[in-house]
This record gives structure tokens, C-alpha cells and sequence, in this order.
């Protein structure tokens, strides 16, 4: 899968690549406004995968992730429609999964429920991120238009600040906060697509959520891929 969106992503940036070019030719016919800029808040909303499961883990219910943040947008060409992006945004992110954590005597305890012993209505963990993210846009605005296609790719960096999990079954209810566990930086690549207001994105994880963390003596080595729709605000 790696593989695969490496080559997208190359492919993606020869077609902006050629798209400059061209755009470069159409510059001596075209006026610009030199104060025109594009897409630069942005709100999300994203189902939470986790990938790279160990066996028997699942996940319940339906992993949410909010994502909201500005992105300063700096063209690059005369006709203004290429252009880097880099911002800063807040993050939220659930996992519904049946892996509980839990707490004794300083040390985190990741463990898997199995539904015999254990059971559970709820159990999740969540964690919240300021972000930085960085883009090459392509667009086919202009200054008095606001329907058009965009397509916008780049990696996004986000530091973990605040982190939690909570279980609710036949063990009563447990909450942890600040676990030990979890990387506090988390990088992948990004990628939007779409037209006019609401446009597809996706978030590909590159480095695993936690951190010398085990189901045993298997460790876990989980990694985000957010899909959803994502819209941009002046």
C-alpha cells in the first residue's frame, strides 16, 4: 500500500508540475489580483482506521476525528493557482478498538478483551494535536470565483498533547490520561480532493501511535489512515 501511494504521489506532482508550465505560457494574457489568496481555514471530519492490526484486534462503532486549523497560502505563479500552504490546527482523534489499557502501580497495561472474561459497551482512546501542515495546492480559482476543483497534497506534522482511553463494561469504568505509551509526534502524508465546498481527504499515517507498548509479547505497531471530507474557508 506504501508502494502505491508513493506512485501517487509522484504522479500527482508531475501533473502540478505540468500544470505550472502551462500556467507560465497563460501569464502575459492574464490579470492578476495580487492580493488573491485561497483555502486557508479549514474544517474535517474523518473516519480514524487503525492499520497494521496484531490478530483478533477489531474495531467497534465508528472512530471520529475533527480537524480544524489555518493554512497560510503563498502562490507561486503570476495567475495564482499554484501555491504552498503551511498552517497550524487542532486535532481530535477516537479509536474505538477492543484493546484496554489500564494502570497499576506506575506502569500502562495494554491488554486484549476477548468477550469472555471481559466484556465492554465502550472502549476507546483518544488523542488531541496541535498540527503543522504543509501543502502544494493546484487550483482552478480565480478571484471572483469560488466553485472550482482543487487538489492539494503534502505531509502534515502533529505533536501530541493531551491523550486518553476509557473502558466502560463489566469492570466498572476505567480512565486514563497522559499515557506514557503514545509517540508524541505523529507525521503522514496528505491528500485532498474535490470541488466547491466539500472535498475528499485522506491522512496516511507514516510512524505508529504508540510507543514500547505490547498485547503480550506482540507489540503494537498501529498507524492512523483518516478518511473523510474536508472544506476551506477563505
Amino acid at each position: 500500500m506504501k508502494n502505491i501511494l508513493n506512485t501517487t504521489y509522484i504522479i500527482l506532482f508531475s501533473l502540478l508540475s505540468f500544470q505550472s508550465i502551462v500556467a507560465q505560457l497563460d501569464d502575459d494574457f492574464y490579470e492578476p489580483d495580487e492580493l488573491y489568496r485561497e483555502d486557508q481555514f479549514y474544517f474535517a471530519f474523518t473516519y480514524n482506521y487503525l492499520a497494521n492490526q496484531p490478530a483478533n484486534v477489531q474495531q467497534r462503532g465508528f472512530p471520529a476525528g475533527f480537524h480544524i486549523g489555518f493554512i497560510r497560502d503563498m502562490p507561486v505563479n503570476k495567475r495564482r493557482n499554484l501555491a504552498f500552504g503551511l498552517g497550524l490546527g487542532l486535532s481530535s482523534n477516537s479509536y474505538n478498538s477492543n484493546i484496554l489499557i489500564t494502570s497499576s502501580s506506575g506502569d500502562n497495561n495494554f491488554q486484549f478483551i476477548d468477550g469472555s472474561e471481559i466484556t465492554f459497551n465502550n472502549n476507546k482512546f483518544t488523542t488531541y494535536l496541535v498540527e503543522m501542515p504543509f501543502e502544494l495546492r493546484w487550483r482552478t480559482s480565480t478571484a471572483e470565483s469560488y466553485k472550482f476543483w482543487r487538489i492539494h497534497t503534502g505531509f502534515k506534522i502533529g505533536y501530541v498533547f493531551l491523550n486518553s482511553s476509557k473502558y466502560k463494561g463489566n469492570l466498572g469504568t476505567i480512565k486514563n490520561t497522559n499515557i506514557d505509551n503514545f509517540n508524541n509526534f505523529q507525521y503522514g502524508l496528505t491528500f485532498s480532493l474535490g470541488y466547491s465546498t466539500f472535498n475528499f481527504h485522506v491522512y496516511y499515517g507514516l510512524n505508529n501511535i504508540f510507543s514500547d507498548a505490547f498485547l503480550g509479547v506482540e507489540p503494537i505497531e498501529l498507524y492512523s489512515i483518516k478518511i473523510g471530507l474536508i472544506t476551506y474557508i477563505l
